[in-house]
């Protein structure tokens, strides 16, 4: 353990950022700091998190001006400032800031030319092959101007309709708005690829597509893996989780809304290999998917940061804020090797929308038996966080309830009723 002060230095404000707090203040009763551009209500009225506004964050200069304000604060205290990023933009935002920024913050990042080099999907399928990482059919587009629906069908792609259309650089896309934006599009005809493409690209976005083989299967088909690579890119944790549900608006599509942890080795000893041998450092978290076609599980993507679930590894007994901690402290220098195997429920929506909606019985079951263990885990129902904090509980509890009308409009197909 060590004896420095910690200040975890958050910069995002949703689930994901909340989720980080409550690991370091189960961990060491700390208060962490978050910075925004705006408070939202995964974080808002926290007794653990104390937000600071601004404005114009995701400027480089006005990032740097505002991280060295709080270093300045901070310069004559004996603390540990870990510096954490809660989305992909701000991953990258605190990446490009490691020279400015390295000499007075814990940075759990990479350099910047691994990260410009993963956070492309396409980039990440090409080391996929060389590392024999499976990952479903893919196309990729990088301009769509001279091109007609005749280039799109089924007999052009080599996969069947319908398909997947994705952008291969979220963070890139996400900076170019436009009407109907969705995280993850779903086409059913050639028509239609060639209209989604026309939209997004019409939108200033200047990276590749993705459009890729839709494996079958609902939500209880995604897993979600969590690794954390020490500062000598050695991986010292994996814990695998088991999507039994997703959330399904149009910009939260993909989210995971319910989580129970397996042990199946055969998924995490190949991606360990990967990471060690790209030399990654600091969390990475991926999505994948079972085939039930031919057995296989399927890589979708890599994302360099803890995933906004993350609260799944924690309540698993692997707080991930230790993990760092130790990682940077040089008494608790290690290289051992931990394969989360405990088996635990983790949810961010009302445990009925699991139920209801989880389109597997024998997934379902197990949540249910899990509950009545003790073994079922929420993120923003923390005890310490709303014992006597009213407002805290009124904005919890109008989150949660609003869950049942979003999946009674975005999630009929897996109504269970």
């Amino acid at each position: 353990m060590t004896t420095k002060a910690i200040i975890p230095v958050l910069i995002g404000a949703d689930l994901n950022c909340y989720n980080v707090a409550r690991a370091f203040h189960e961990a060491y009763g700390v208060i962490s700091e978050a910075f925004g551009r705006y408070e939202i209500s995964a974080t808002l009225a926290s007794k653990i998190i104390r937000f600071h506004r601004v404005p114009m964050l995701d400027s480089d200069s006005v990032f740097l001006e505002e991280m060295n304000r709080f270093a300045q604060e901070h310069q004559n205290d004996d603390t540990l400032l870990i510096l954490i990023g809660c989305t992909d933009d701000y991953a990258n935002l605190i990446a490009r800031s490691r020279d400015a920024l390295g000499d007075r913050f814990v940075i759990p990042y990479n350099p910047q030319a691994l990260m410009d080099e993963f956070q492309s999907k396409e980039r990440f399928y090409c080391c996929c092959d060389k590392h024999g990482i499976l990952y479903p059919k893919t196309v990729i587009v990088r301009d769509c101007t001279a091109r007609s629906a005749s280039d799109y069908t089924e007999e052009m792609l080599g996969f069947s309709y319908p398909i997947i259309v994705k952008p291969s650089n979220s963070v890139v896309y996400w900076k170019h708005p436009f009407d109907g934006m969705n995280k993850v599009y779903v086409s059913d005809s050639p028509a239609r690829t060639k209209e989604i493409l026309d939209t997004i690209f019409a939108s200033g976005y200047d990276d590749s597509v993705i459009l890729q083989d839709r494996i079958p299967g609902n939500d209880a088909g995604m897993y979600v893996l969590t690794a954390y690579c020490s500062r000598k890119a050695k991986v010292r944790m994996m814990c695998l989780g088991h999507v039994l549900l997703e959330e399904h608006t149009p910009k939260g599509r993909g989210n995971h809304a319910a989580i129970i942890t397996e042990y199946k080795p055969e998924i995490c000893e190949p991606i360990r290999a990967f990471l060690e041998d790209i030399g990654y450092v600091g969390y990475a978290n991926f999505d994948i998917k079972y085939d039930p076609r031919d057995g296989t599980y399927r890589a979708f993507e890599i994302n360099l940061r803890q995933g906004r679930s993350n609260y799944y590894v924690t309540a698993a007994g692997e707080n991930i804020a230790r993990y760092i901690v130790e990682d940077y402290t040089a008494d608790n220098d290690t290289d051992s090797f931990h394969l989360c195997s405990n088996e635990i429920l983790w949810t961010s929506v009302p445990r009925r929308i699991v139920y209801r909606y989880t389109g597997d019985k024998a997934l379902t079951d197990r949540a249910r038996a899990l509950v009545r263990e003790k073994k079922a885990h929420t993120s923003v129902w923390y005890a310490h966080d709303l014992r006597g904090n009213l407002r805290r509980f009124f904005y919890v509890a109008a989150a949660q309830f609003r869950h049942f009308k979003k999946y009674r409009i975005y999630c009929k197909d897996n109504d269970s009723q």
